[in-house]
């Protein structure tokens, strides 16, 4: 064998051989794993950190939801508390406006009595309208069922259908809400 056909030879035997790696291979190797390894666990923990805040941005969220209902809650309470006690008064508001109505008003000896059942029942109703408790006059306005009891309807060519042409008893509410709705007779078209 001549000296290039060694040559040839030790080199394909050179190819021939596995390439062992090298401990420099194996640091790079090992700190690319590291690495990857570290930067999964910084994926994870940033998904986890995302995933906290939105619960804590959900529950400050849920909590503001609730202090507002919380408030509304203790609004409407302080509003309508006086609800029963304003329809207890209901009925006493109306007996005063009877005793006025059915006064005999030409009688002189019952002028003084009639004049204090009038500033009383005055009284009265503006005491309760600082509560917030008023009267409903719907004479010659449209039927609310809302706010009206139809007692009868009436035939009536004058007025327009569903108009109140008669109220029987007061209807009341406590700042804006219905507590007695008034009692009325109802116009309707002839037949």
């Amino acid at each position: 064998m001549n000296h290039e056909e060694q040559k040839v030879e030790a080199m394909e035997q050179v190819e021939a051989q596995p390439v062992e790696p090298t401990d420099v291979d194996s640091e790079v190797t090992a700190e690319q794993a590291r690495i990857a390894e570290l930067e999964a666990q910084l994926d994870a923990a940033q998904q986890a950190s995302l995933e906290e805040r939105e619960r804590a941005i959900r529950a400050v969220a849920e909590m503001e939801n609730l202090r507002r209902r919380a408030a509304q809650d203790v609004e409407k309470a302080h509003k309508f508390a006086l609800e029963k006690f304003a329809a207890e008064l209901l009925p006493v508001l109306d007996n005063l406006e009877r005793a006025i109505e059915l006064a005999d008003k030409e009688n002189e000896a019952l002028k003084p009595m009639i004049e204090g059942v009038e500033l009383t029942l005055k009284s009265m109703q503006s005491s309760v309208g600082k509560f917030g408790l008023n009267p409903l006059d719907p004479l010659n306005q449209p039927f609310d069922p809302n706010a009206h009891q139809a007692m009868s309807m009436i035939e009536n060519a004058e007025l327009a259908p569903n108009t109140v042409i008669a109220v029987m008893q007061k209807g009341y509410e406590l700042n804006g809400r219905v507590i007695r709705p008034a009692m009325v007779m109802v116009s309707k078209a002839p037949a």
